[in-house]
């Protein structure tokens, strides 16, 4: 009862002074606003960031052949010389035949646990951009073998397909591709700019290829060599308007030549990078051919570089690690080349990590607000008190205790903080948002957030209402009714 009505009075004071009690609140109501507002725009982007790299393949695993550091092929020159030297022959490459043949092999019990390794040279491909996106973001490490790796040093279908069988429990598909000739589909009355790209079954997994109608390419079209594609639904409306597309003919017009190729199926096309500001007259999007279609005119036959996509549930950074020592097993008789197992988990978290500690810092920034506005309550308070003098001695002089006096002030404190800190949390609420969808942003608000800038409102009032609420309740009661 005693608590009710010191809020009664509280609430009371406030509506009788209704400016004194909003200027006294705007310190507070500035410092949650901030915060809550900052913290939002931060979630927004961080899972925003989170996700676009999510779809570029964040937690896939790419493979990449590049040329051995100068270091480490000196040192296993130097063990080796003498057994080389004995065996009247020096080993520059893993594998012992051209073309894509498997090289020299050693037990598939011998080496890396159970996992059978053929030791011989190997090649892998980069982390593509979004489907249809018109180009590839590299995912693995990038040495000198882009241009002096030879078909020898790549690795071979087999040589993949026994990575994926070896680790059947671990990969859910495995990416390749092959950037074939860029050109135009033509009709009679406009045309669609395009880059051919080879790609095997597993690309559309591993890139999230979402398709609109038909389907993507089959194995058996691989295998076949099928004069076969997949294209964009902005090709599509383009070329074909209202007419069904599966099973026409589109013709793509390059440079020195004409390729004839039947369409199966229609993706849905995600823009990316500078496409984003491409307009669709001039937009140049990827057109899916079978791998082996893409490889009749490709320098190498063998592969530099792939990606591979782990099962859900897989420990990325433990099955990177178990793909690496696979690799250096496979390339242990090359002393030229490598290959690398790399993912960008690792730097996810570590972006994540980075836009969580400015977001923080910048909170924290914006909390100093909230000093401010407990000094000024602080302030008005010890006004409250003087302007109140008579009262409290009068209500002293009725056998009021100290601590009656003390906790009217103090409760009086906290409703003026937690009125600040709820329209506070309203107002950051609205500037989050409007923040994040000027940015693009999807608005996440965390509901702790919230909880703790209204529990930290709460104790500004506690804290900085106790010295003026002492102050009250130390008074004389004579000299209390005396002071005018």
């Amino acid at each position: 009862m005693f608590i009710k009505e010191n809020i009664l009075l509280a609430i009371a004071g406030l509506k009788s002074n209704k400016m004194r009690s909003l200027l006294t609140m705007l310190g507070i109501i500035i410092g949650i606003a901030s915060v809550i507002g900052v913290v939002s725009v931060g979630n927004a982007m961080t899972s925003s960031v989170t996700s676009q790299m999510a779809s570029m393949g964040a937690t896939n695993i790419t493979v990449n052949v590049q040329e051995k550091s100068t270091t480490s092929t000196t040192t296993k020159n130097n063990t080796s010389t003498n057994t080389k030297n004995s065996n009247g022959s020096s080993q520059n490459s893993a594998g012992s035949s051209q073309g894509g043949n498997k090289g020299t092999q050693t037990s598939g019990s011998s080496q890396n646990g159970n996992k059978g390794v053929q030791a011989s040279g190997g090649g892998i491909p980069g982390i593509g951009g979004a489907p249809g996106g018109g180009g590839n973001f590299g995912g693995g490490r990038q040495g000198k073998s882009s241009s002096t790796a030879k078909d020898i040093d790549l690795m071979t279908m087999d040589q993949i397909n026994t990575l994926q069988e070896n680790f059947s429990d671990e990969i859910s598909s495995i990416s390749m591709n092959e950037s074939d000739v860029s050109g135009k589909v033509k009709n009679e009355t406009t045309f669609a700019n395009i880059n051919t790209v080879g790609t095997n079954v597993g690309y559309q997994d591993v890139k999230n290829i979402e398709m609109q109608k038909g389907r993507y390419l089959a194995q058996n079209d691989i295998d076949e060599v099928k004069n076969v594609a997949v294209v964009s639904d902005k090709l599509v409306s383009k070329i074909f308007g209202n007419t069904d597309p599966i099973g026409q003919d589109i013709k793509v017009y390059t440079s020195n030549a004409i390729f004839t190729y039947s369409v199966v199926g229609v993706y849905t096309y995600k823009a990316s990078g500078n496409s984003r500001t491409t307009s669709d007259d001039n937009l140049t999007t990827d057109l899916y051919v079978p791998i082996t279609v893409a490889k009749k005119t490709a320098t190498n036959k063998n592969y530099q570089t792939f990606s591979i996509k782990p099962k859900d549930g897989v420990d990325v950074q433990t099955f990177t690690t178990e793909v690496s020592t696979y690799l250096s097993t496979l390339y242990a008789k090359n002393n030229k080349f490598e290959a690398v197992a790399s993912n960008m988990e690792s730097m996810l978290e570590s972006r994540t990590t980075m836009m969580n500690t400015v977001s923080m810092a910048i909170s924290g920034i914006a909390g100093i607000s909230l000093l401010v506005g407990g000094i000024g309550v602080m302030n008005i308070m010890l006004v409250s008190v003087t302007e109140r003098t008579r009262e409290i001695g009068t209500r002293k002089a009725l056998g009021a205790k100290g601590s009656h006096i003390k906790m009217q002030f103090i409760v009086e404190s906290i409703i003026i903080c937690s009125i600040g800190g709820i329209l506070g949390i309203l107002l950051g609420l609205g500037l989050g948002t409007i923040g994040a969808k000027a940015m693009g942003f999807v608005n996440t608000v965390s509901a702790s957030v919230i909880i703790i800038s209204f529990s930290f409102s709460m104790f500004i009032g506690v804290f900085f209402g106790y010295y003026p609420a002492k102050k009250a309740a130390d008074l004389d009661p004579i000299e209390a009714l005396r002071y005018e």
